[in-house]
């Protein structure tokens, strides 16, 4: 939604191209046709696809490498409070695989890639590929709620901030999310335990459905938003800064263009100058930010979910990496990258739409 070449052009005595650029379909792009752009489109789109697969195939490498580089038994740590003899160790060694050759368990790692097969948890007995798919609801759920709620809070703090720059309201604003931004998340959930749940004892502290709620859809879903408050509290102001910041900066680049300038000489009220004129240039720079957060949605929150036992991706994680647990620690990896690198890609594509600059560069 850009408004500056309507404006300029409404405005008499405008100079061309007074909007330096800003959302201007022209510049540079004068003269293509539907074939020519499509053609354009496809060349960056499978520039962009191909430098995704570029990532992919590095993932792939490093998550075999990476987590053997780490170090740790996994055979020590499943057998740590079972008295086992050598030669039971040694057959547990030989069921999971460990005892080949690291050239050869890199090659069936590879062959349970492209076949889809992550292999089996040493620790649950369970395909990895099952346990993501049960895991991934919870940590969608969390993510996911915690990710809507902090941009809709940062960009409408943000827009007020900037737009009133050094009042009152931009001070607080900007120290508190400073502040925020900057908070451990453990520390931070640690904080919202002790206030919310230990001293006031308003909300549970661990789980996502307590073992005593009645069974049926109600019961259930009620008793599983109770315990998400403080998770979702706890990641939304921590992230939420972070839209704050970059949203008061982009309105702060904006509030003295040339197109604003117009906008308010025709007689537009200040609201409707910031609303429908500023915000929707401002937002552009954020576009990158919100998509690379809707693949940690997928990804999950370790810390977060850590520190109030969410049965997510993210306690997976954590979980798998104490034994280590090979395979499910290759998985989630895969899949946490997975989900950035496809979410990048598509930020990509999508900020190309919204910029004129980038589609006709």
């Amino acid at each position: 939604m850009s408004m500056d070449p309507s404006l300029l052009a409404e405005s008499p005595g405008a100079a061309p191209n007074s909007s330096n650029g800003r959302n201007d379909p022209g510049r540079g792009g004068a003269g293509l046709g539907p074939a020519a752009a499509g053609r354009g489109f496809a060349k960056y789109a499978l520039a962009k696809l191909g430098g995704a697969a570029v990532s992919l195939l590095m993932v792939v490498f490093s998550a075999f490498f990476l987590f053997r580089i780490l170090g740790g038994d996994p055979v020590d740590a499943l057998t740590r409070d079972v008295p086992t003899t050598p030669a039971e160790r040694a057959a547990l060694r030989h069921r999971l695989g460990l005892d080949q050759p690291l050239s050869l368990q890199f090659v069936h790692y590879l062959q349970g890639v492209l076949t889809g097969d992550l292999g089996q948890s040493y620790q649950y007995q369970q395909p990895v590929t099952s346990l993501i798919g049960a895991r991934l609801g919870a940590t969608v759920l969390l993510t996911g709620t915690a990710l809507v709620l902090a941009v809709s809070l940062g960009l409408w703090i943000g827009t007020r901030a900037g737009w009133r720059q050094g009042s009152t309201f931009d001070k607080v604003q900007v120290g508190v999310s400073l502040t925020l931004w900057s908070a451990p998340t453990f520390w931070f959930g640690m904080i919202v335990i002790m206030v919310f749940a230990r001293y006031l004892g308003l909300f549970p502290i661990n789980g996502m459905v307590s073992p005593y709620t009645p069974d049926g859809f109600w019961p259930q879903a009620l008793d599983t938003l109770h315990h998400l408050v403080l998770p979702v509290l706890t990641m939304t102001a921590v992230i939420y800064a972070q839209y704050v910041l970059v949203m008061r900066s982009s309105i702060l680049d904006e509030k003295d263009a040339d197109y604003l300038v117009t906008a308010r000489a025709k007689g537009l009220r200040d609201d409707d100058v910031r609303r429908r004129h500023a915000v929707p240039n401002a937002l552009l720079p954020t576009v990158t930010l919100v998509f690379l957060q809707l693949g940690g949605v997928v990804g999950g929150a370790i810390l977060t979910e850590t520190v109030f036992s969410w049965p997510g991706l993210g306690l997976l994680a954590y979980q798998a990496l104490r034994i280590p647990d090979l395979p499910l620690l290759q998985g989630t990896f895969l899949f946490f990258s997975t989900a950035v690198i496809l979410a990048n890609t598509a930020a990509d594509v999508v900020y190309r739409f919204l910029d004129p600059r980038v589609r006709h560069s």
